[in-house]
């Protein structure tokens, strides 16, 4: 098995992305699986471009991106990517669509195909704070859910794909005293769990 680990450059007003942050400190294997680690534009179209590339490129098993969700206390393990782009701020390319479809003639959602609830539960064994999210928002992280999941599904690639939303990093949040963080350490030992048990699980076919 090889898996292809994405993660957002810093986008919005933050100077820093924890996404990219826990991929630069991931190892290059898991149980012995090589980990293909990418980072991607914060821009639509083209951060699924960078994926799709990478996808031709390396022909991994395993697809999973990372993103930054300000406001999420957990890690939380996405269930959905829906046909809508609708962004509340613009990308890093100035973007900002309004109730725009991502594929023309794309169904309204895919699931995704990872065993997310398998790895919610091995991330909580171990004390971290996770849960499944229904709604990954309309902006370029659930562009990337959608658009790598219609690529797959449309070219008949036998390739599982998903997306984790982690919380801010403590110094992001140090001028907004209200915002939930977690720590860079926890958030990195509780993305290597789950990334165990993509490899030990496989797929669940009822996320």
């Amino acid at each position: 098995m090889k898996i292809l680990v994405t993660a957002f450059e810093p986008f919005g007003r933050e100077n820093v992305n924890p996404a990219l942050e826990i991929l630069k400190l991931l190892p290059d294997q898991i149980l012995g699986k090589p980990l293909i680690k990418v980072e991607i534009p914060t821009v639509r179209f083209k951060s699924v471009d960078v994926i799709i590339e990478m996808i031709r490129k390396h022909q991994p098993d395993v697809v999973l991106s990372l993103g930054q969700a300000g406001g999420r206390t957990d890690i939380t393990f996405e269930r959905v990517g829906i046909n809508v782009d609708d962004y509340g701020i613009e990308d890093n390319e100035h973007n900002i669509p309004v109730d725009e479809k991502i594929i023309k003639d794309g169904p309204d959602a895919y699931l995704v195909n990872l065993p997310i609830k398998d790895m919610m539960n091995s991330v909580r064994d171990i004390g971290i704070s996770a849960s499944i999210s229904n709604t990954a928002g309309t902006f370029v992280c659930n562009h990337v859910i959608y658009a790598i999941r219609h690529y797959c599904e449309t070219e008949c690639l036998n390739i599982q794909s998903g997306f984790i939303h982690v919380p801010f990093l403590p110094e992001q949040v140090i001028n907004k005293p209200t915002m939930p963080s977690m720590p860079l350490d926890m958030m990195v030992k509780g993305i290597n769990i789950a990334l165990e048990t993509i490899i030990k699980k496989g797929s669940d076919l009822a996320p």
